[in-house]
């Protein structure tokens, strides 16, 4: 999908021009101020894919209902192209450099750093917020400020699956909805993420097209409807609504698939609207950027924005038409060891600071296709100069937990592990780089499909090129993890621990799987000293909740419960604990214990396979065996592959002497699970069946 010129897209789609397009703007706002904030963020929607932006095709009709009321801002960019950093920039009014907030793992916002939700909330404010998706977590510290911050996406059963831990936009809005009419009667500020145009493109069938990534957009737009149409129809004429994206989708463009390598246009550049009492309805052409939202709405409700914002109010006196605006991508730096990209925007020109650096003239080559570094050399030293120095120190990242490493794995993100590399050269230039990034999407997408056989195999050749890589090991590992290749997996990560390449979740999975194939004391050899030594500060859950478990697989349950309760002093709701203290409880006897810590892990997320097979397990113990299978079922239809919840069914169904459900458990475990874990229950499934009468 060609990305049109900003002058002839405007151009294109204005049925009429106003005053204030091409900067003047130093009119204040007519009459009115709102009476509540409603921010929208569209997870990877693209400025060009809407129609009120000129898309000769696509369907948005709510959207294209909010543009026609609101103020358009046709060269609006975000300074981040993946999702937590550009979400922190929105609510902090803040640069990445500033708040510190650098990947969509790593960090956290700290508690000093004022948010739009923690000033709103000082001033008596009700504030709401529904995220979609695991990179805006309340782990980050975005919930800070909220009243609800909802972020109750599908849990998964395994860490090495690759599946979506995403809600989709219906049920997003729904729940805003609710609450949004639950405070009518308080001054309001909600904020709704939709995840929907994110990689995977998998729209609903009656949303389906033939570009599957405008269906999500699509999608989104009806999605919107019950929540805009009082807006839109004048019934509410109160709120203020800001809707933007986050980033863009890149769609191959300069060879990247998705987002989060580069940060030309087609990732950079995003659609933002503001509506609402006393905005008038026109299209502004005035480079602006995600850091002047805060402020903007502040100033709507007369509220006074922290000092020193590098923004400013879209519809104050201040000229933000002629100033540089800085942007950076480090995720590829901070996980794979390539050089760290930052830019600069000053109206229609483009400075991206990498090895080979590049220069653009966005008025006239949209496309990005003309470096011209060479040619204007004046112009090239001037935006290179603008870089603030603040943003030249390289960021640190910080303990990327395995839990989060899987979720953001699903969601489509490399995450891997932090460099200390500080000088780059051409052959680390991402442009150098872009064929181990298109190696890398397939393997996710091959481990996504199923076909481990094919992604082991781009796997471990990526590793001939790249040994020192710790994404491919990690990725490596893992599809032979999914493979019940435990030794082999064990070995590819011993080998490059041995070889020198670096990563803390090397060790992690080391340990996890290690643990895996009953080598428990080994495990806790690996596990225990990423605690021991104070490189682990108690927030890495999952590495905790590892160890705890290993402790109790080498006989020393008394170390792993206290292991595990360190892990809830950090957060008392860490189902994953919480379960796995379950399972140590159980182990030692004591069932009261289990069934506590299991139903502490069932009320945090319903949908934890691990937790309800180790109830039924509790409640057949208990004597009640209906209530047992009930829980197996449970867990069985939240994860088919909950082999030990299949095994006990059947089990139970056959001494119950119901035949028709022992048979069916019995014959599904016996046909799927895997017999170098399970050899000696798959012979006792057997007998089973056979005095059933089935073989």
């Amino acid at each position: 999908m060609p990305l049109p010129s900003l002058r002839v897209l405007v151009l294109a789609v204005a049925v009429s021009l106003v005053a204030c397009v091409g900067g003047d703007t130093d009119e204040p706002a007519a009459d009115g101020a709102p009476r509540d904030l409603l921010l929208i963020t569209i997870d990877t929607l693209r400025a060009d894919t809407l129609g009120f932006m000129g898309h000769p095709s696509v369907s948005t009709p709510v959207l294209d209902a909010l543009a026609e009321r609101g103020h358009v801002f046709t060269n609006a960019h975000a300074h981040n192209v993946v999702t937590l950093p550009s979400h922190t920039n929105i609510l902090t009014g803040l640069y990445p450099y500033q708040h510190g907030i650098r990947d969509n793992t790593g960090f956290v916002l700290g508690d000093d750093v004022p948010t739009l939700a923690s000033i709103l909330d000082r001033e008596g404010w009700a504030t709401g917020a529904v995220v979609a998706a695991f990179p805006l977590d309340r782990r980050y510290g975005l919930a800070r400020g909220f009243d609800l911050y909802d972020d109750d996406y599908p849990r998964r059963a395994d860490a090495t699956a690759i599946t979506i831990a995403e809600r989709r936009g219906d049920a997003v809005v729904a729940i805003a909805l609710d609450w949004w009419r639950a405070h009518q009667d308080e001054r309001r500020f909600l904020w709704i993420h939709l995840y929907d145009p994110h990689a995977p493109y998998a729209p609903e069938p009656r949303f389906l097209a033939d570009d599957p990534y405008l269906g999500e957009i699509v999608a989104v737009d009806s999605y919107l409807e019950p929540l805009l149409k009082p807006i839109l129809g004048g019934e509410d004429s109160s709120t203020m609504v800001v809707m933007t994206s986050d980033h863009g989708e890149a769609l191959g463009q300069h060879g990247e698939e998705t987002h989060g390598l580069f940060a030309y246009e087609p990732t950079l550049w995003v659609p933002l609207v503001i509506a609402g009492p006393g905005i008038e309805a026109t299209r502004d052409e005035r480079s602006v950027a995600h850091i002047d939202l805060l402020p903007t709405m502040l100033a709507a409700v007369d509220i006074e924005p922290p000092e020193g914002l590098p923004g400013g109010d879209l519809f104050g006196t201040a000229e933000l038409g002629d100033r540089e605006i800085y942007f950076e991508a480090m995720s590829t730096f901070l996980n794979r060891g390539w050089a760290p990209l930052k830019g600069v925007l000053a109206h229609s020109d483009k400075y991206i600071d990498l090895p080979i650096p590049e220069l653009y003239d966005l008025e006239v080559d949209a496309g990005e296709t003309t470096n011209l570094v060479e040619s204007e050399r004046r112009r090239y030293n001037r935006l290179r100069q603008a870089i603030p120095e603040a943003a030249q120190a390289l960021p640190s990242g910080g303990a990327v937990s395995e839990e989060e490493a899987s979720k953001l794995r699903a969601l489509g993100y490399l995450s891997g592990s932090a460099t200390d590399k500080v000088s780059f050269g051409p052959e680390d230039d991402p442009k150098n780089l872009i064929h181990l990034d298109r190696q890398l999407n397939q393997l996710v997408e091959l481990y996504r499909q199923g076909d481990l056989a094919t992604a082991e195999q781009v796997a471990r050749a990526m590793l001939v090129e790249r040994p020192d890589m710790p994404l491919v090991v990690e990725h490596l590992s893992l599809i032979l993890r999914q493979q019940e290749k435990l030794t082999a997996a064990i070995e590819v990560l011993e080998a490059a621990l041995e070889r020198g390449v670096e990563g803390r979740g090397l060790v992690r999975n080391l340990g996890l799987t290690l643990a895996e194939v009953g080598r428990a004391r080994d495990a806790v050899d690996v596990l225990e000293p990423l605690v021991a030594d104070g490189s682990d500060d108690g927030s890495d859950l999952e590495m905790l909740t590892a160890l705890g478990l290993a402790y109790s697989d080498d006989g020393r349950h008394a170390d792993g419960i206290a292991t595990l309760e360190r892990a809830l002093v950090v957060d008392a709701d860490w189902e994953e604990a919480l379960e796995t203290l379950g399972v140590v409880h159980l182990r030692r006897g004591d069932l009261a214990s289990s069934r506590r810590a299991l139903e502490r892990a069932l009320a945090v997320s319903d949908r934890l396979p691990i937790a309800w097979n180790t109830l039924g397990v509790v409640r057949y113990q208990e004597g009640d065996p209906d209530a047992a299978m009930a829980a197996w079922r449970r867990a069985l239809e939240l994860d088919p592959q909950q082999w030990d919840a299949l095994f006990n069914l059947g089990l139970t169904a056959a001494s119950l002497g119901r035949r028709d459900e022992a048979r069916q458990a019995l014959e599904q475990y016996i046909a799927t699970a895997p017999p170098s874990r399970f050899a000696p229950d798959i012979a006792r499934a057997r007998e089973v069946l056979g005095a059933l009468g089935a073989f």
